[in-house]
């Protein structure tokens, strides 16, 4: 029953465009009906007309004075009603000179001496006392001799209703004829063209999360069903990224944040057996704050993340000189670089100004500064330029470091990725710093990029729109 009040999408399809058909069909019929009907009156008025013309010609006054006609050829007779003519004469002041003996007394209509009697010059349609419809002409004559009378001419249309019905009828017959088989047709094409639906609809819903890997079969890719599934496949291609990213970051966090607790609650464990004096446990709980304090910051970076995947960080949009910032963010991190005995500078050519949040972007700096001193080399140097490139401003962050190769530089803003799985996490951190400041950067409408090759050092470069630049000049500084 349901599916009888609901029917599939084929079924509404292939009714919708047979009941438009129907419409169409029966528009069709009637005007091509109408049209019939008009040319068979047509054509029986034309016939009406040639018979009057050869019955004014057969009329004539007879001996006795009364109208006469010289051939009854044509005349309607009483075994064939339909068949041949009906005819009246009247005189100009009404009175009945001339009467067909098949009308048996039934007059054809008004008395023709009347005004509205003269004015039907053409044929009209009539109906005797009988009930029998008749189409008839009436026209003015002159008999020989001068006199004016009033000539009369019908025909049964009983002839001209047959034909038409019966035109009606097969009509009436043919069009269940065409519209059964164009519905059948219809649902079988129907059935067809939708058959990719469904072999598409039973393979999405075998796919579950454990089979994301797995897409649809395309059979046209380039049409519309084809790029519904192209679509489709897409979502799957996306989702089963997500996927991916959300396994590898819930192992990567659960990994990461094992470390530290496994690290406090050994200290503690070995502690607690061995004893020792203030000096002992003021080292082994200098210890645990460090772990703990390693664990507060990879809270916070997942906490940031999430917020932001979340899209619930608010940003407070101001005018920001980058150079400023660059500067403060340095000097947040000149005690790591001192204990390293590496330089800072940090340089630019003017006030250039951005449109950002203080507190967010002065993050990323701080992450990519941050990864430039543990990456450096004991006394290494590394440089802070800020610059106006055309619209944008560029903040460039150049190290000493290493290098990183190419098949690393395309993953290294990845959520926990690092290159040297050897390294230690005091060194080397969680990986999330530099996923922090893409996101940082892409939020203000900017980019990050890296250029790098192994044994040169690496250069990271922000991109940001830039919202005004004075052309007074601020001298280099170096920290």
């Amino acid at each position: 029953m349901r599916r009888l009040l609901a029917p599939n999408l084929r079924t509404r399809l292939t009714v919708f465009y047979s009941l438009l058909l129907v419409g169409a069909l029966l528009l069709y019929a009637a005007c091509v009906s109408v049209f019939f009907l008009h040319n068979l009156r047509e054509e029986v008025d034309a016939s009406i007309d040639r018979d009057l013309e050869t019955v004014e010609g057969n009329l004539f006054i007879g001996s006795s004075g009364q109208i006469e006609l010289n051939s009854h050829e044509g005349e309607a007779d009483e075994d064939e009603p339909d068949r041949g003519y009906f005819l009246e004469v009247w005189d100009q002041e009404g009175s009945l000179l001339y009467r067909t003996g098949q009308l048996e007394g039934q007059a054809l209509g008004q008395v023709p001496g009347s005004e509205s009697a003269r004015s039907h010059r053409e044929a009209i349609s009539s109906r005797l006392p009988s009930g029998m419809r008749v189409r008839m002409m009436t026209r003015p004559h002159h008999m020989p001799g001068g006199k004016s009378v009033f000539v009369r001419l019908a025909v049964s249309e009983r002839p001209l209703w047959r034909e038409f019905w019966e035109m009606v009828t097969v009509l009436g017959v043919g069009l269940p004829l065409i519209v059964i088989p164009i519905f059948v047709t219809g649902y079988f094409v129907a059935s067809k063209a939708l058959s990719p639906v469904d072999a598409m609809a039973r393979r999405a819903a075998h796919i579950t999360a454990e089979q994301l890997h797995e897409r649809l079969e395309i059979r046209n890719p380039d049409d519309e069903l084809g790029q519904l599934g192209t679509a489709f496949n897409a979502t799957l291609a996306r989702l089963e990224n997500s996927f991916e990213q959300l396994r590898r970051f819930t192992a990567d966090a659960s990994h990461e944040l094992r470390t530290p607790l496994t690290a406090i609650r050994s200290v503690g464990e070995v502690s607690l057996q061995k004893g020792g004096d203030n000096t002992y446990y003021r080292d082994i709980i200098g210890s645990m704050l460090e772990e703990t304090n390693r664990l507060t910051r990879l809270v916070d970076s997942l906490l940031t993340m999430s917020r932001a995947d979340a899209g619930r960080i608010t940003l407070q949009m101001t005018a920001v000189s980058l150079l400023d910032l660059a500067t403060e963010a340095a000097s947040l991190l000149e005690v790591l670089a001192e204990e390293k005995e590496q330089t800072l500078h940090v340089e630019g050519t003017g006030l250039t100004l951005v449109n950002a949040d203080r507190t967010i972007l002065r993050q990323a700096l701080v992450n990519l500064i941050d990864n430039a001193v543990k990456f450096s080399p004991m006394k290494g140097d590394i440089q802070i330029r800020v610059f106006e490139e055309g619209t944008e401003v560029v903040l460039e962050v150049r190290d000493s470091g290493p290098g990183i190769s190419p098949e690393h530089q395309r993953k290294i803003f990845e959520r926990f990725y690092r290159i040297d799985k050897a390294r230690t996490r005091s060194e080397g951190g969680a990986g999330l710093g530099l996923s922090i400041a893409q996101w940082a950067v892409s939020v203000h409408r900017g980019t990050i990029e890296v250029k790098s090759e192994p044994g040169t050092g690496s250069i990271f470069r922000i991109r940001l729109p830039r919202l005004a630049a004075t052309k007074s000049a601020a001298p280099p500084s170096s920290i």
